[in-house]
C-alpha cells in the first residue's frame, strides 16, 4: 500500500511540476482533422477522459489500442453524440480476441455538419445553392500483449475531410502501451495519437480567373489560376496516465483515474475522473476535463450506465454522458457496447 501511495504521490508531483512552468503561448487551431480530438464512448467522457490507463472495452481503439490486447470476448460499440453547433459525431467498432495472436479492431468515424447554405459577398441571403462539411476516418487497430501484466498496440488510419468540393487526405498511426502493476489493480497507460501526414484541401472550387495586371487596359483578365491552400499537420497528442481501484468488493467497485495530456496544439492540462460499479449491472461516473488549462470552455462531466446479460454470454451495456462546455453550453454521448 505505501508502494501505491508513492506511485500516486510521485506522479502527481510529475504534473504538478510540468504545469506549473506551461507558458501563455499556444498553437489552438493550426491543426486539420481536428474531430479526432473529440473523445469516443460515452463511459470514459464520463469518467472525465482520463481513460488511457483503463481501456477496458472497445472504445480502447480510441484511448489506448494497448488495452485491447487484455480483452477476452468479442465487443461491438456504437456511439452517438449531439456535438457543438447541431453536428452530429458518430463512432462504430468491433474487436475480436485472436488468442495468442493479439487483438485485432476495426472503427469508422464520422463528423456530420448537415447542409448549409451557399452564401456570397453578393448574396449574403444565399444563392439558393446548399453544400455540405463533414470528416472520416477509418481505422485498423492491432493489440499483443507481451505477457500477463504488459501489453502494447497500434492503429493505422486512413482519414478523409470534406467542404463543398474540396477534399483532404491524409494517413496517421496511434501507438500506446499499457502496464497492470499487480497492486490493487494499479494501472500505468500511455499513447501517442494522431502522428501521420499533414493533410491540404485541393478541388475544382479552388479553380478560377484571374487578371494578372488589372492596371492594363484590353490584356487578358481571364487567365486560368489556382488558390493555394496551405498543408496543416494532423492534432498530435501524448497522453498518460495511471487508474486503480480504491474499492473492490463482491458487489461494489470504485475506479480512479486521472492522466497528463501534452498536445500539439494547445498547452498541457489534466484529465480525472470515478467509475462506481454495483455488481457491474449499474455505473455512475463523474470527472473533470482539461484542468490546468487556461481560456478551456471544457469542465465537469458526469455519466451513468445500465448493463444487462443475454443468452448466457451475450452481455449489453448503455452508456450516457454529460459534458459541460461553458458558453458553448453542453454534449450529450450515448454508447452501446456489445460483449459476445
Amino acid at each position: 500500500m505505501k508502494r501505491i501511495k508513492h506511485i500516486i504521490t510521485s506522479w502527481l508531483m510529475i504534473t504538478g511540476l510540468v504545469f506549473g512552468q506551461t507558458g501563455e503561448v499556444t498553437n489552438v487551431g493550426t491543426t486539420a482533422a481536428s474531430f479526432l480530438e473529440i473523445g469516443v464512448g460515452a463511459r470514459a467522457i464520463g469518467m472525465g477522459g482520463a481513460f488511457v490507463a483503463t481501456a477496458n472495452d472497445a472504445s480502447a481503439m480510441y484511448w489506448n489500442p494497448a488495452g485491447l490486447g487484455f480483452l477476452s470476448r468479442p465487443e461491438m460499440m456504437f456511439v452517438h453524440v449531439d456535438w457543438l453547433a447541431d453536428i452530429d459525431f458518430d463512432f462504430a467498432g468491433a474487436m475480436f480476441p485472436l488468442g495468442q495472436f493479439g487483438t485485432l479492431g476495426a472503427s469508422l468515424t464520422s463528423l456530420n455538419m448537415g447542409e448549409m447554405l451557399v452564401r456570397t459577398v453578393d448574396q449574403p441571403d444565399g444563392t439558393g445553392e446548399f453544400f455540405q462539411a463533414g470528416d472520416l476516418a477509418l481505422q485498423l487497430s492491432y493489440a499483443l500483449p507481451l505477457n500477463q501484466q504488459f501489453s502494447v498496440g497500434m492503429n493505422v488510419k486512413y482519414i478523409y475531410q470534406k467542404i463543398w468540393k474540396e477534399t483532404a487526405n491524409g494517413f496517421a498511426v496511434d501507438i500506446g502501451t499499457l502496464y497492470k502493476t499487480g497492486y490493487n489493480g494499479l494501472r500505468i497507460g500511455a499513447s501517442l495519437t494522431n502522428f501521420g501526414t499533414d493533410m491540404k484541401l485541393s478541388g475544382e472550387d479552388l479553380l478560377v480567373y484571374h487578371d494578372i495586371d488589372p492596371n492594363i487596359q484590353g490584356n487578358n483578365d481571364r487567365v486560368f489560376a489556382t488558390l493555394e491552400t496551405r498543408s496543416w499537420p494532423l492534432p498530435l497528442n501524448f497522453q498518460a496516465g495511471i487508474a486503480m481501484e480504491v474499492m473492490q468488493q463482491e458487489n461494489h467497485r470504485i475506479t480512479v483515474a486521472t492522466e497528463a495530456m501534452h498536445p500539439k496544439n494547445n498547452t498541457e492540462s489534466v484529465h480525472a475522473g470515478f467509475e462506481y460499479a454495483f455488481r457491474e449491472l449499474f455505473f455512475l461516473r463523474g470527472g473533470y476535463r482539461n484542468l490546468f488549462l487556461k481560456d478551456s470552455e471544457e469542465g465537469l462531466t458526469l455519466g451513468a450506465g445500465f448493463s444487462t446479460r443475454f443468452l448466457n454470454n451475450l452481455r449489453t451495456t448503455l452508456d450516457y454522458a454529460y459534458a459541460d462546455f461553458g458558453r458553448l453550453e453542453n454534449v450529450h454521448r450515448f454508447a452501446f457496447l456489445i460483449q459476445f
